[in-house]
């Protein structure tokens, strides 16, 4: 059922938000057809009772994630498609969805935050931090992470589907031996290289999958022979693309069959200068079939091997079977340091403070 009123939206969010949600979902559900025209900002103002200032944000937000695509002194147009690598966009090239590098100083977070977190730790944690985390992490750290993940992404996940590791490289080999090695793996080309040496360290076969303007290139992932898939739908390394609705879409298509998953790696997402939380496929997914890893190497500091994995609730028996029983790997005292920090509020500040920064930066030329 296609919404058509604010009823289903959060009240919390602002009106540009609730108006984006319905437009998005009526485009979605196909109530604005791929190339149709949109109303316009003045008459969606009229329509649904907000200021015309309301309306423009909406459609901004629409319009960085593809949904739509403006046309000089024409109007704004749906360029969102359930068809798999259409575009229906006014130029006759495809979009180029590059994010530009976040210029973020290593070693940025503010140390006297840090240090004064490690203080607390130690003093009312004690003799705690030197007892063993349970497998999938501490539950102070997943229980923090949890509720970080609703405020701040829109993602609602208990924490004992959470999975907390040494960094984003462990969690790759966990989910190896999850899944199994008799599967193909496809990952982007280019990429980060790590991905794929280490599946193929874990001795799997490896595809790699040519990057178009707006994700993976339609062709190559129909042709795929792997059952796993390992994307990075904001801003991939090195190239800079972000995955636009049609493509995230598109993904999710793919991976609506049997034995068929999807790796999802969110790496420095939080930086993202959109109005809004970047949608993941994660959330989006309706098939339990994707796999959430991010971590705090780039949000805090280089140095902060901790990384986190969300599973789906399908995959639980799994887990626990094949690898509910490694050790943590990560120091107790370092997940609560990081417990403590998003229980107070210190790291999302840190982030929005982040943000206004990249704001007020110019533009590379």
């Amino acid at each position: 059922m296609v919404p058509d009123s604010k009823e289903a939206i959060d009240q919390k969010n602002p009106a540009y938000l609730k108006l984006y949600e319905i437009l998005k979902e009526q485009i979605i559900h196909g109530a604005y057809a791929s190339g149709q025209r949109l109303p316009s900002k003045r008459a969606l103002a009229e329509e649904r009772g907000v200021s015309v200032i309301t309306a423009q944000h909406a459609l901004d937000l629409l319009s960085q994630e593809g949904y739509v695509t403006t046309r000089e002194r024409s109007g704004t147009y749906v360029s969102f498609s359930q068809e798999s690598g259409a575009y229906t966009g006014s130029g006759e090239k495809e979009p180029s969805h590059h994010h530009t590098a976040a210029s973020v100083p290593e070693n940025h977070f503010p140390m006297s935050v840090l240090a004064r977190h490690m203080r607390r730790v130690l003093s009312d944690e004690n003799i705690r931090i030197l007892e063993r985390a349970p497998s999938g992490g501490s539950m102070a750290l997943r229980a923090a992470l949890s509720a970080y993940l609703k405020r701040a992404k829109q993602i609602d996940v208990p924490a004992e589907r959470i999975v907390i590791g040494a960094g984003a490289e462990y969690l790759y080999g966990l989910i190896v031996t999850m899944l199994g090695r008799r599967r193909v793996y496809a990952v982007e080309h280019p990429s980060y290289e790590k991905i794929a040496r280490v599946y193929r360290a874990n001795d799997v076969v490896v595809e790699p999958l040519p990057l178009g303007q707006r994700g993976i290139d339609t062709a190559a992932l129909q042709r795929s022979e792997a059952t796993v898939l390992h994307v990075t739908p904001y801003r991939s390394f090195p190239t800079g693309i972000t995955a636009d609705a049609s493509k995230r879409h598109e993904y999710l298509r793919w991976a609506d069959r049997p034995d068929r998953y999807m790796i999802e790696d969110d790496y420095s997402s939080e930086f993202s200068l959109s109005g809004k939380p970047e949608d993941t496929l994660f959330a989006m997914s309706t098939r339990q079939n994707v796999i959430y890893i991010n971590t705090f190497s780039k949000t805090i500091a280089p140095s902060v091997r901790i990384g986190y994995m969300l599973l789906p609730e399908s995959l639980m028996p799994l887990y626990r079977e094949r690898v509910g029983f490694y050790a943590c790997a990560v120091p107790v005292f370092e997940q609560l340091v990081l417990s403590s920090l998003l229980n107070s509020g210190d790291f999302e500040r840190h982030i929005r403070r982040i943000r206004r920064m990249l704001n007020r930066s110019p533009a590379p030329s």
